[in-house]
């Protein structure tokens, strides 16, 4: 079996979670990306988040949400995707940049427009009432 290793952010406002598009790409994920060799988990989590939409994450802000395992969207049978997410202040304005095309604040309405693991994550977040 296949795994994914992704570190993503979670950064909720008025009831809606912060959501990109790659290009080429169907579906919503949260913003973040795989970790580089030797890097730990807020390291990625500060570059991956830099590059994709040129914010500086407060790395010591970084708090471990949940880790959360799916069915790699776009991927075979059996590739999973293991996503440990953090919520974290940033310094900025999110913008699409790299590998991004389009950054968006989602509702729990939106839930069938993300990535598998990425439902999980909805549906976790909007039963503790923080994803309306």
């Amino acid at each position: 079996m296949t795994v994914i290793d992704k570190i993503a952010l979670i950064d909720l406002a008025d009831g809606r979670i912060l959501s990109t598009r790659s290009h080429g790409k169907d579906a919503y994920y949260l913003p973040g990306g795989k970790r580089e060799p030797g890097e730990t988990d807020v390291q990625t989590l500060v570059r991956e988040i830099a590059e994709e939409l040129g914010v500086a994450v407060a790395a010591g802000t970084a708090v471990h949400v949940g880790t959360f395992e799916a069915q790699a969207h776009g991927q075979a049978e059996g590739v999973l995707v293991r996503m440990t997410c953090y919520s974290a202040e940033y310094a900025g304005t999110p913008v699409a940049s790299n590998e991004i095309a389009e950054v968006v604040w989602l509702g729990y309405a939106d839930r069938e427009r993300v990535a598998p693991v990425d439902k999980i994550i909805f549906d976790e977040l909007h039963q503790a009432g923080s994803l309306r």
